[in-house]
C-alpha cells in the first residue's frame, strides 16, 4: 500500500476533525477561518483519498458515519499529541512554560489561588491559565492540558494523581449553632442543601449515622459549592461540604461545624492524558502541587 495515501495533508485532517467535532461545516469553517465550501471540498478530498464515506449528508446537515466516528476518535488523539509536542518544543526554546488547567470553581478560588503565588515564586516564567469547569473534561476536544477534579477512582486512559481524600462536614451559621445541641437526629430533620455534582453526599451521611433515608428533607440544589455556602450563611438550610473548602470560614467563626467530618467516597485528583506527561509546565506544577498536598 502507498503510505502517502495513509498520511493525508494536515489541512485535510484539520478540516475533517473540526467538521466531525461540530458535525457542521459552517461551525468548522468559522473555527478554521475558512469558507463553508472550502471545508466541504477538503472533507470530500479526504474521503476520495481514503476511499471512505466519513459523513452522511442530508440537505445542509452532515452526520458522521460509523467509520467517520472511529476515524475522528483516533485522529483527535493524534492531533492532541502533535499539539502537545509543539507546545513542549516552544516551551523548551523560550524557557517559558504555559499550563492550561481546569479546576472546580470553589476549589480553585478557596484552595488553589491563595497558594498559587508560591508556585510562581518557585517557578518564575511559568504561566498557569485557570479555567473553571464542573463537568468532566474531554482532553481530545478541548485545549485543556490538565485538570483538578473529584472522582471515586482512577479514570481509565488518564494519568491520575490522588491529591486529597474528601471529608464532608455539616456546616451551620453561627446563630443556628448557638441554639442548643446539634446531634445527627436533629440535623436529619433540617432542610438539607446539596451540590448538584455530588447528589449522594447526604445519603452517605445518613448511612454513616445509621439514619433512615426516608427522613431526608432535601432542599435547594446548587451548581457551585460557594453558592451553597452563601445559602447556609443566609439561613436557607444547612450544608454538607468538603472540609477543605470551608477551613477559613470555620477558623474565623463565620460558619460552625456540627459533628465530626465523615470520609467521602471521593477524592481530589490531578488528571491529564499520557501525551501531556512530559510538558515542562505540567511537570513543574505537578511537583509543586504534590508537595503542597
Amino acid at each position: 500500500m502507498n503510505y502517502r495515501h495513509l498520511t493525508p495533508s494536515m489541512s485535510l485532517l484539520l478540516a475533517f476533525e473540526a467538521a466531525a467535532r461540530h458535525e457542521s461545516y459552517t461551525r468548522a469553517a468559522a473555527e478554521l477561518s475558512l469558507t463553508q465550501s472550502a471545508v466541504s471540498r477538503q472533507v470530500q478530498a479526504l474521503e476520495q483519498q481514503l476511499g471512505l464515506t466519513l459523513f452522511r449528508r442530508e440537505g445542509r446537515q452532515v452526520q458522521l458515519t460509523d467509520v467517520g466516528r472511529l476515524y475522528q476518535r483516533e485522529l483527535s488523539e493524534a492531533l492532541g499529541r502533535i499539539r502537545s509536542a509543539t507546545l513542549q518544543a516552544l516551551a523548551y526554546q523560550s524557557g517559558v512554560g504555559t499550563l492550561r488547567l481546569a479546576t472546580l470553581p470553589t476549589f480553585g478560588s478557596k484552595w488553589l489561588l491563595p497558594r498559587l503565588h508560591a508556585f510562581y515564586g518557585a517557578h518564575p516564567g511559568m504561566l498557569v491559565h485557570i479555567h473553571s469547569r464542573i463537568e468532566a473534561i474531554n482532553f481530545d476536544t478541548s485545549e485543556i492540558d490538565a485538570a483538578i477534579g473529584v472522582a471515586s477512582h482512577d479514570l481509565p486512559g488518564l494519568i491520575c494523581h490522588r491529591l486529597h481524600a474528601e471529608e464532608l462536614v455539616v456546616i451551620l451559621p453561627p446563630q443556628g449553632a448557638a441554639d442548643g445541641q446539634w446531634d445527627p437526629t436533629r440535623i436529619s430533620g433540617q432542610v438539607l442543601l446539596n451540590v448538584a455534582n455530588n447528589p449522594h453526599a447526604w445519603g452517605e451521611w445518613f448511612s454513616h449515622h445509621a439514619l433512615p433515608h426516608r427522613a431526608m428533607r432535601l432542599g435547594p440544589s446548587f451548581e457551585l459549592t460557594s453558592h451553597l455556602i452563601q445559602a447556609v450563611r443566609a439561613g436557607i438550610g444547612i450544608g454538607l461540604v468538603p472540609r477543605i473548602l470551608v477551613e477559613e470560614e470555620l477558623a474565623s467563626g463565620e460558619l460552625v461545624s456540627a459533628g465530626a467530618p465523615i470520609a467521602s467516597q471521593r477524592s481530589y485528583y490531578l488528571i491529564y492524558p499520557p501525551r501531556n506527561e512530559a510538558l515542562p509546565s505540567l511537570r513543574a506544577f505537578r511537583g509543586w502541587l504534590l508537595e503542597q498536598i
